[in-house]
Parts: C-alpha cells; structure tokens; sequence
C-alpha cells in the first residue's frame, strides 16, 4: 500500500466518525516561544485543550508537518543510524476536545490498525500508564488483548507533555512486534518488550488523554474539559504497512535515495551500514530543510533559525562522505515534486528554497574543511585521553560554526568522546556575556484568564478602574506615591503588539495629575501599563489612559503602507514573495521577505510608484470580523508569525489591492498616508531581503532635508537640479586623473632620490641597512620606495614617515637576504617602542604616534 493510499484511508475513516479534517499548520509556531517548531499535531490545538479557544467542531483529523531537531523533542543525533528516528515527520491524529475520551479513542485505533490497514492482531501490543486502570481495561476487556500484551510502564513512557508547561496527560501507546530478527543489540532479549530501545518493538500510535495543565513549577491543574489527542507517524507506520526494515525504504524515502544515487554514482544497496547511513542522513535532512524554509524559516545564529543551519551544516558533513560535489540543493526537487501537491508552499517556493540551500552550504564548506582539519590535528595530539574538551568544541562551534552535533558525528567516527559539561560551561558563558535572557517571571505572577478589554481600535482615551496591581515582582492591593508599579484596568486604549507594530506610547491620569508611561505590555492576556504613581493607588481606583495621538497616528499610516508594501511586492512579482518578518514604528517600517532574486532600481520605482498610486485613489479601508476559512477563501493574506483564531479573524481590507489579517491599528483611507518612500533595500541572506521606508511626516522631513542638499549643491556647482550628478562625476574623473599624475610625478622624484639616499646606506655584517625619514609620504610610496633601493642595493631598508602628528613606517627585507626574520623585528619594535606592525612576505608596515631617534641604532643592533 502507498504511502498516499495510507494517507487517505486515514482521513476518511476519521471523517466518517465524525471529525472535522483540518490543514496542517505552519512548522513555525504562531506566537508559541515555549516551540522551536510544531512538534505534535495537537500544537495547533493547544488553546483549545487550555479551553481559551472554541472551534466549531469538537472532533478534528489532520497530518501535520512536524520537526524534532532542538530543545526537549531533539531527535538530531540519532538520525541517520537508526531505523525510525527523523527530523522532519508528518504526524496522523485524531482529536477530541470535551468529546469523547479513552473508551472511543481506544477503539478508533485498533479498528483503524486492524481493519483498514490489516496489521496482525496478534502482533500488537498496548502498553499503558502505570496508574491507568480504565485504559488498561478497555484493552483486555473490550478490544480482547491479552493481559500478556498490555505493559504498565511509568511517566518516561506513557505520560505524554507538549513542551515544559502546557496540555499533558497519560497516555496509551499501540506497539507492534516485529520479531527477534529486529532485536539486535537488545540487552535483554528474554524480556524484550515495548520499554526496550531495540527496533523489535516499534511504537505506531500514541493516544494521548489530555487531562491536565503543567504550570511553571512542575505542578498538574485538571483542565476544565478533558480531550484526546493522538499522534501516529506515516513514516513509520508505512515501514510496517509496506513490510520494509527501516522507513528509509518505503516509498517516502526512496525516490529522494535513488536521486543521491544518480547524482553520486554510488548504489545505495552495496554501500555499507555507515554509508548508507549518510544517504539517510541526506534523504532526512533535505526534506526538514526544504518543508522549514517553504514555512518562512532562514538560517541564523539563533533559535529556529540556527536549528536549520545545524541541519544544513549536517547534511553538508554527511554529502562529503558521498561526493565533491553540492549535491545537497537539488534533492529539494525530489520533495517539491513528492509533497507539491498536498503543501502548495513548496512549489511557491521552490526557487527560494534551492537558493538558501545551495548559498548556505557554499557558505560553510571553507569552514568544513578548515574544522576538520583542526579536528584531525586534535585527534592525533591526543589519542591517549580520547576527549574533545568543551574548550576546543566551543572553539570549533565558535570560530567556524561547527554545531556540535557535527563536532559528535566526527569525533565517533575517531572513537573519542565530548566534555559536553564544559562545552555547555562554555556556551553559558558567552550568553552571559551578550546579557541573553531566558525567562519572564511577570507572566507567571497572573493567571491566563484575566484579561483587558481593548478599546483602541475605537478610541485613544479610556477612562476605567484598576483590576490588578503588581509592585516589586509581587500582586499586592496598593501601592505607595513616587513607586514604579504595573497597572491592570478593566479597559485600555494601549495597543501592545501585532503585525510588527511598536507599543503606544502615552500616558495615564490619576486624581488630576498626567502621568507619563514607563512601557506597556502583555502580562499573559492582560494589557499591563508601567508607570511612576504620582499618588497611592488602590484597586478599584479609577484611571484614565491615553494614548499619545502623533505616535499613534504615525504608527498606523506605516502600518497601512505595510499592508500595501507587500500587495505591490507580490501584484509586481509574484506570490513568490512572502513575508518573513516586520516592524511598524512611528518613524518608519521595516520589512522583509523572501524572494530569489535582487531587486533592480527600477524594480523599486515600480514598488514606489504602485503604493503612491494607491496612497493617490484615496481608497477607504474595511475592517471585517469573520471565520478564518472564509477569510483565506478571500484571498487574506495571514502575517508571519501572528496566531489567529479559527472562529473570528480580523481581516483588513484595501478593496482590490491588499487583504491581511491583522491586528493592528490602520488608517481610514489610504490618503490619510500622505506619502511613500523606500530608503533602503538590503539582502538577509540568500533569498531574504529587507526594505526600509517612511510616510507621512517622516517622508516629508526625508524631502525637505533631500531639496536643501540638492539645492545647495547646485548653488555650489551652479547648475540646475538634473545636473548635479553629471557635475560630479565629471569632478571625480578629474580627481582620479589628478591623483594618477601626482603618484606619477611622485615616482619620477623617488627614482631621481634613490641614488642619492642609497649614498647612505651602510653595511652591517656585509648587508646594506639604511633607515630614512620622508616626510608626508603615503604607505605606498613607502613600500615603492623600499623596493626601488632593495633591488638597486639588496639588504634591510627602514622607512618612515610623520604627517599631521601621526606616523607610519615600512620595514623591507630583500629576498636574497635570508638572516634576518621580520617577525623578530616586530616583537622587538611592539616590546622596546610600543610600536605595533604585521605584514606577510618581504614587507613589515604599521604606525606609530612618533618614532624615537634611538630606533636607528637599535634596528642596527637587532639586525646583527
């Protein structure tokens, strides 16, 4: 059976029961910082477990897009060389949220396991948690498997939690037994079971029963309604349907395989275990790296973005074992052509996705080999202890963006081990150093359920009473005159964040006197404004917030021009173009995005000139509330990294030209932006770019400031406005011949002063030595004098010169002298004089604030 055949089966079993079958959501989780990426179909229902969000449906199906490459999931190490472990997975599940729970969840899977894909009965084992007698039950009393089939095991393996804090609950897993042939390297075969690491007992399906909420301190809070939330892997369920040994060779794996064998002229079925396993690693790799860059992920330094590069600079170290050549890019083809069809994404973005894979390894393959040859050097000098110090893994991840799981894989293969406790020391350290913070204890001193009604969008004066107060990182009742203290109201006109936009600004009036704001923002869903109290403040005390209006208004007019900004983008060049990440600010917006290719200056007039035109019609904006499937039925465009209820969506809308969802604060009309600028473009990365502009009142500040130079220019230059750039090109043409005839006459001088200079040169041990002094001359007359007299006179030439209080020198040592060592001159010159000089070949130069007259006899003495 296909893998698309299972795919479907799926889905129409579920379907038929009831369930609502929803899309994959994006790898990059929306507003979720406790997820690198979705690891779990139920990432996208978490708000629903939590009961802070309602769907219209109470069952749900879908296949989801899963990685599992960083933090507490992190399966990186192991890819490659086992049989099931993956990085990027697409994940089956069926979901239930306060509508049925174990007794169905149960059932669905076996009939599913059993009677649409036609898994032996005999061969499946159910294991559950230690405490769950009503799941343990429902196997052997009602499904009938044998009590000797059904493993109590503990929370390691049967209780189930999406991140640190978040849904959790005990969970029951289906494993099937693949017989003793699997059980190689079992430490206990006579007892083998679904516990053991061996591949015998492969887990198909896990079915978790969401009963719980996990706080920040480890404790579990009964969820208001109970849910399931199964997850079951197509890759590894379609090695059991297909009968194959590993899931590299089901029909999944093997098209991308055989294309690494083409390109690399080697047969994946006569490699040996470790080559076979690089095939792997690259079949794995290409398509983690081509489904997180379709979803708007780049390689970075940091968080999801570095996850990426470590799995690129893998795959990178792996395609070394196979071929010289970068091979790495083009299988990304294979996965668009596997997965095009059922992710739409991918082939959005194939050219982009080919061109961050293709620069991002071109990038890192100097380093490669740099590294290893550092590696290699290493292993040799210590083969008596066999340990790569944190120190010297720290350095290679440092210097060369070694990751260290790469840093593993090699030292493996040469049987050393890792310090990872000084290498984590290490990391620890440089975070301090760069002042990285990890946690934000205010979330944690209010629960999620307290929240703020937003009167922003209406209003930029709020009057309302205070429901919270937090004082000295504590929930306290009042609060003292003169403390810095954190407001909760009732009602707040302060807009925090969304769509990039930048916090208001303003400030709050208690009893009469205007206070400043010190900063607003979330804490958990509440609007939290910081300010200095001017009186004391109890709960209940009445305030009135206001929001800085030219802040506002500023904010809203780059916030409009956003939206058309990326209509204009992709209405000139394609739907290609999707954004990647954007700021809103007062005084400007910032916004980047993918796209392949440069933007020409006449592709960024085209840009200006297609929004100012829109700015132009003066077109009113509408604002509608409504299903977030009829929203993208519409056309909405949805903001990177924004998260968006299913039920109601904001959708703002610039009829015939832009609909976003968003929630964020805009104009009336499109006039109301004035104008349109760019200021600049600038490329990320490969396939990531940045365009900066300004509207409104910046805009017109850009122009006024832009007039004054151009006309002072032209005064200057006496010429018209269109004539100034011909005017000084003109003037550069000229200054460069200018500067070409001075270095001409220059030479002609030096060549009549050579002979006279080389009159005093003397002999130190047979070799000529002349230290000499040129007032206001330039590095490179220098170096063209020293080796004017070294080829007239072979020997060792000092030269120096002082201009405007700062001098330079230039040291030069003919090739046919052989005893004296410029290295040796410049630790002389740094240790006596302070002076500090490099160089490479024949040549020594560097600067000095002036140069001592015993220098002369000194370099006499040292060049003996």
């Amino acid at each position: 059976m296909k893998s698309s055949q299972v795919r479907q089966k799926f889905f129409d079993f579920f379907i038929k029961r009831g369930h609502e079958k929803v899309a994959s959501s994006s790898l990059i989780p929306a507003q979720d910082p406790t997820l690198l990426f979705a690891n779990a179909g139920m990432n996208q229902f978490k708000d629903v477990f939590l009961g802070k969000e309602k769907r219209s449906y109470t069952r749900a199906v879908s296949i989801q897009k899963c990685v599992r490459a960083g933090g507490k999931h992190n399966d990186l190490e192991n890819v490659g060389f086992t049989k099931r472990h993956l990085t990027f997975f697409e994940m089956m599940g069926n979901f239930s949220f306060g509508d049925y729970f174990k007794k169905e969840a149960i059932h669905y899977a076996w009939d599913f396991l059993t009677k649409e894909l036609n898994l032996p009965t005999q061969k499946l084992h159910a294991t559950v948690y230690t405490t769950d007698d009503e799941a343990y039950d429902i196997w052997h009393k009602e499904v009938g498997i044998p009590q000797e089939r059904i493993h109590r095991l503990g929370a390691k393996d049967n209780f189930w939690q999406m991140g640190e804090t978040g849904p959790c609950g005990p969970c029951t897993e289906i494993h099937i037994d693949r017989g003793p042939e699997f059980a190689q390297g079992c430490p206990d075969t006579k007892n083998c079971g679904p516990a053991c690491d061996c591949d015998r007992f492969l887990e198909i399906w896990n079915l978790v029963f969401m009963q719980f909420d996990r706080q920040p301190d480890g404790s579990d809070k009964p969820l208001k309604q109970t849910g399931v939330d199964t997850g079951m892997g197509l890759e590894r369920l379609c090695a059991v349907v297909q009968d194959k040994d590993s899931v590299y060779q089901t029909d999944i794996f093997m098209p991308i395989i055989d294309r690494i064998a083409t390109l690399t002229g080697k047969e994946y079925a006569k490699q040996d275990a470790l080559t076979q396993a690089a095939f792997h690693v690259l079949a794995d790799h290409i398509r983690s790296s081509t489904m997180i860059i379709s979803d708007g992920g780049a390689p970075s330094n940091e968080g999801r973005g570095y996850v990426l590069r470590k799995i690129i600079r893998r795959a990178a170290l792996f395609a070394q074992k196979l071929t010289d050549q970068n091979i790495f890019p083009e299988l990304s083809k294979v996965v668009i052509e596997q997965l095009g069809d059922i992710y739409p994404e991918l082939k959005a973005n194939a050219t982009l996705i080919y061109k961050i894979l293709e620069s991002e390894i071109s990038k890192f393959s100097a380093n490669l080999v740099r590294g290893q040859a550092m590696l290699e050097k290493y292993f040799q000098e210590h083969q008596k202890d066999k340990i790569v110090t944190g120190a010297q893994a720290f350095k290679l991840y440092d210097t060369y963006g070694f990751p260290i799981e790469l840093i593993r894989v090699m030292a493996q293969e040469k049987g050393f081990s890792i310090d990872d406790a000084g290498f984590e020391k290490e990391m620890a350290k440089q975070q301090e150093q760069s002042g990285k913070k990890t946690t934000d204890e205010l979330n944690y001193l209010l629960p999620d359920t307290i929240k703020t009604e937003f009167t922003g969008y209406k209003e930029l004066t709020t009057s309302s009473t205070i429901t919270h107060l937090i004082y000295q990182d504590a929930v306290v009742d009042t609060v003292p005159a003169g403390a810095t203290v954190w407001i909760i109201a009732k009602k707040s006109p302060y807009f925090i964040v969304g769509g990039g936009q930048v916090p208001d600004q303003g400030t709050i009036t208690i009893d009469g006197k205007e206070t400043p704001l010190l900063q607003v923002r979330y804490i958990n869903n509440a609007i939290a404004a910081q300010i200095k109290t001017p009186v004391a403040l109890s709960l209940g005390d009445s305030i009135t917030s206001n929001v800085d209006p030219v802040w506002r208004t500023n904010a809203m007019k780059n916030h409009t021009a956003t939206h058309m900004l990326q209509a204009a983008l992709i209405t000139l060049f394609g739907k290609q173009i999707k954004q990647s990440g954007s700021l809103v600010h007062p005084d400007y917006l910032r916004f980047d995005f993918t796209y392949h290719e440069n933007l020409s200056a006449a592709d960024i007039q085209k840009v200006e000139d297609l929004v100012n035109e829109k700015i132009r019609q003066n077109i009113p904006l509408k604002v509608e509330y409504m299903p977030l499937p009829e929203a993208l039925k519409r056309g909405a465009l949805a903001f990177f990294g924004d998260k968006y209820n299913p039920e109601e969506v904001r959708l703002v809308d610039i009829p015939e030209f832009s609909q976003e969802l968003c929630g964020g604060t805009h104009v009336r009309a499109t006039g109301d932006i004035g104008v349109f600028k760019i200021t600049d473009i600038s490329a990320l990365s490969a396939g990531h770019r940045r365009i900066t502009a300004v509207t409104g009142p910046r805009a017109l500040e850009l122009f006024q400031e832009t007039f004054a130079i151009t006309k002072n220019l032209g005064q200057e230059y006496k010429v018209q406005r269109e004539q100034i750039l011909d005017v000084i090109q003109k003037q550069k043409d000229e200054l460069k011949k200018a500067s070409h005839e001075i270095k001409h006459l220059k030479k002609q001088a030096f060549n009549y002063q050579v002979p006279e200079w080389l009159k005093n040169t003397e002999q130190i041990n047979d070799m000529n030595y002349l230290y000499l002094s040129i007032p206001d001359a330039e590095n490179e007359d220098l170096k063209e004098i020293a080796q004017q007299l070294g080829s007239k006179k072979p020997g060792f030439y000092f030269l120096t010169s002082m201009s405007e209080g700062k001098g330079i020198f230039v040291a030069y040592i003919s090739p046919a002298i052989k005893t004296i060592d410029l290295k040796i001159i410049a630790t002389k010159l740094k240790d006596t004089y302070g002076i500090r000089g490099g160089g490479s070949g024949n040549f020594l130069q560097g600067g000095a604030n002036q140069f001592d007259t015993k220098l002369k006899d000194d370099l006499k003495q040292w060049i003996k």
